[in-house]
């Protein structure tokens, strides 16, 4: 295992980072909390405070909903034509890519995510969703309906209204985007909170939004905690829509303060335990990094995380063998070192959260290959880990993890893959590695998780849409399927007199 923070700092530079935005963003401007009170926001490379962040809790919330009420009642936003929000979200993505390297630094000193990462994929592909939906924004249209009446009817989509946002800390650009794209794109007006641990990206998010034409009162971003900032989003009687990542946990809590306030509907992304089956006929070394990746990507704090890996008897024991060799060889440390491939946890809670199960696997009788340590000498790292001999029941093969932790086991038969496969209650994503593309083609329709990745993993794109089934959530993000939630179906009808045609 390479040393904990890539070894010495020499030969890697940490980009000097000024915090530029603290307080809450509101009706157009940064402001204190009601309540006057802030939380720090830690850096998980040391442990240390990065800065204070005014934390909103129900009373800024208020005021936020009022805000955006009174942009979707009464403001420019869903009156404009979809082009000329289209021409705004492509200047809002203008403006995005014009400060890559500080958005990038942001997201690393917040979460931990490696800088390099940032630079080629997060903050680009907040750009990207940007302008996907700046494309989309025009092309919102219903139908021409032919009924059996002599009436005309027709149907139009309109804008859901007011969206509560909570955005979860693993991926605070992606996911800010992933929300707040489609639904501007449909000419809503939102509340968002990003989550606790990462707030620094988003307050950046609403000051681009602004400078590139977005109303005041359209774009709002209220830090906080879950029980005070997130409850008051969730059972806000003029919240019209609620989109939430997270756990499932907090997921039900969500949903139950969203029928118990006005009905208003929700969309959740919630927990995943996802598998990844690798077939005999697969290239070894290509499946080997393939599983890799989806392991460890992210420190493994991803929800369609493949911690689940399934590999057919005949390659299984080289499998392991190779699988083992790359885990030691992968770099842990500071994520601003190029050379680094995975940085810390969050925070201390996920640390120590992610240890615990490490433990429980090993007093389950799982067989610890290599990692399951913590590294370095301060901050939240931990080794890469590989569990074998794990059996269904296990704890690390039910239960989301969130953390760089593989657990592999062994199927004789596609049948039995394909039970073992669906042996969770989750249902977010699955791998599928094979040459054969019947096995291929049956599996990826047996599986019931609502994205099947087969010979790659992660792939994600705009136009893809991504939720998933079971206890992972319901409702789309990404593609038209996320423009969608964010509109309501209205029927129109009329008489028709003296007509000569139908």
């Amino acid at each position: 295992m390479a040393a904990a923070n890539g070894g010495d700092s020499k030969g890697f530079e940490v980009p000097k980072l000024e915090i530029k935005f603290t307080k809450l963003f509101i009706n157009g401007r940064f402001v204190d909390a009601v309540s006057g009170k802030t939380f720090e926001t830690r850096d998980p490379r040391t442990g240390e405070v990065i800065a204070k962040i005014a934390e909103g809790d129900k009373a800024d919330i208020d005021l936020a909903v009022k805000a955006a009420r009174e942009a979707f009642d009464h403001g420019p936003w869903p009156r404009m034509s979809g082009f000329a929000r289209g021409r705004i979200l492509h200047k809002f993505a203008d403006l995005v890519e014009q400060h890559v390297e500080e958005l990038a630094a942001l997201d690393t000193v917040d979460a931990g995510k490696l800088f390099a990462m940032g630079k080629l994929v997060d903050i680009p592909g907040g750009a990207n969703l940007l302008r996907y939906y700046a494309g989309a924004a025009d092309k919102v249209h219903g139908e021409t309906l032919k009924m059996a009446r002599p009436c005309h009817g027709y149907t139009l989509k309109e804008p859901v209204g007011v969206v509560g946002h909570i955005v979860p800390w693993n991926y605070p650009t992606t996911m800010f985007f992933f929300k707040a794209s489609p639904a501007l794109a449909a000419g809503c007006t939102m509340v968002v909170k990003p989550a606790e641990q990462t707030p620094l990206s988003a307050l950046f998010y609403a000051h681009l939004a602004k400078l590139a034409g977005v109303p005041d009162g359209v774009l709002n971003v209220v830090p906080g905690f879950g029980p005070t900032a997130g409850a008051a989003i969730s059972s806000h009687m003029d919240i019209d829509k609620v989109s939430f990542t997270g756990s499932t946990e907090v997921g039900r809590l969500v949903m139950e303060a969203a029928a118990k306030s006005n009905l208003k509907p929700v969309s959740l992304e919630l927990g995943g335990k996802s598998p990844v089956i690798v077939f005999d006929d697969a290239d070894l070394d290509t499946a080997v990094n393939l599983v890799h990746m989806a392991s460890y990507t992210n420190k493994g704090e991803i929800c369609v995380a493949g911690s689940r890996i399934y590999v057919q008897e005949g390659i299984y024991d080289a499998f392991v063998k190779k699988a083992t060799e790359m885990a030691k060889k992968s770099v842990v440390g500071d994520p601003f070192n190029p050379r680094v491939h995975q940085g810390p946890q969050i925070d201390k809670e996920q640390y120590e959260k992610i240890l615990k199960y490490i433990d429980i696997g090993k007093r389950e009788g799982a067989t610890l290959v290599t990692g399951g340590k913590p590294c370095g000498d301060n901050g939240y790292y931990i080794e890469p880990t590989i569990f074998t001999d794990v059996k269904e029941e296990m704890s690390i093969a039910q239960e989301e993890i969130f953390g760089p932790v593989m657990a592999l086991m062994k199927f004789k038969t596609v049948e039995e893959a394909i039970q073992k496969a669906n042996s969770t209650r989750y249902g977010l994503a699955a791998g599928i590695v094979t040459k054969n593309i019947d096995v291929a083609n049956t599996v990826s329709r047996s599986i019931r998780a609502g994205a099947i990745w087969i010979n790659c993993y992660f792939g994600f794109d705009p136009d893809v849409p991504f939720g998933g089934y079971k206890m992972s959530g319901f409702g789309k993000d990404m593609g038209m399927d996320a423009l969608e939630k964010y509109l309501h179906t209205k029927a129109v009808v009329t008489p028709l007199y003296n007509t000569p045609w139908l």
